[in-house]
């Protein structure tokens, strides 16, 4: 063998060797895929721009805030018959009652009506109630007796309206509601002079019907017609009477008729301007 060979010989087999030592004995080795490191999550920041309102406004309704309203103001639409003769005459008392206590009757329907009755009519035989019915600032308490069979008898029903303002306003008589005993004219509201003609109806027999012209800040009447003759079912009855010394704005006519078994055993009244 030549030099040459033998040198190419020992090249080759030094390569072998080389590339047998690059090799592993056990074979290859599978490369263990390399997980991807977690992408950390990301923290949520702040937004510090300024928010934009929402156009469509919110489901919920809103609580809404308690508004407190003043009481509404009483009108007094009647003729102010007794006791008071005005809305400032009854404010005048509203005061007094609430300083001192004084006449607390007046807050009272009831005891009002049977005030009217006795104290300022006079009729002294008339001393029971017999009904009431309020509704809130109107009134109509039943007036009368009691009759043999101890039944009770109503001789007017009294038409009472509260007068004034605040929960302690007083009750006002305005009129009656007439039955068997009618008094339609002058009518109510009118303006009326001296003389005055009263009428009506009545249901009865052998009636003597007395008409009374009165005020509230007088005791006794202002004038006074004894008396109309009258009977029957529903009959119309008249009177003139003559009157003076009339002050209040508001004056009372009052027909009443008895003598039956009672000196007055049925009245109405109505209530007239001055003229």
């Amino acid at each position: 063998m030549t030099d040459k060979r033998l040198r190419w010989q020992c090249g080759m087999a030094v390569a072998v060797l080389l590339l047998a030592g690059c090799s592993d004995d056990k074979g290859a080795v599978n490369p263990t895929p390399i997980s991807s490191a977690p992408q950390p999550t990301a923290t949520p920041t702040a937004d510090t721009s300024t928010p934009v309102p929402p156009t469509t406004p919110p489901t919920a309704s809103a609580t809404p805030t308690p508004t407190t309203s003043a009481p509404a103001r009483r009108v007094f639409r009647y003729q102010a018959a007794w006791p008071f003769t005005s809305e400032a005459r009854a404010a005048e008392w509203q005061r007094s009652y609430r300083s001192g206590g004084h006449q607390p009757w007046h807050l009272d329907a009831a005891d009002t009506a049977l005030a009217f009755t006795q104290g300022f009519l006079g009729f002294k035989d008339i001393t029971l109630i017999t009904s009431r019915s309020i509704r809130g600032d109107e009134a109509h308490v039943g007036v009368g007796f009691q009759i043999d069979t101890g039944r009770k008898f109503t001789a007017a029903v009294v038409h009472l309206a509260r007068i004034g303002q605040g929960k302690d306003a007083p009750w006002e008589v305005v009129g009656t509601r007439d039955s068997d005993l009618s008094l339609t004219s002058p009518r109510y509201g009118a303006t009326a002079g001296s003389p005055l003609t009263a009428g009506g109806r009545i249901t009865g027999v052998d009636e003597a019907i007395r008409i009374e012209v009165r005020q509230a800040s007088t005791a006794k009447p202002l004038g006074t017609l004894c008396c109309v003759a009258a009977g029957g079912e529903r009959t119309p009855w008249s009177g003139r009477v003559s009157y003076r010394g009339a002050t209040d704005p508001v004056l009372v006519v009052v027909a009443s008729a008895g003598g039956h078994s009672h000196g007055t055993e049925r009245f109405a009244i109505t209530a007239v301007r001055r003229f």
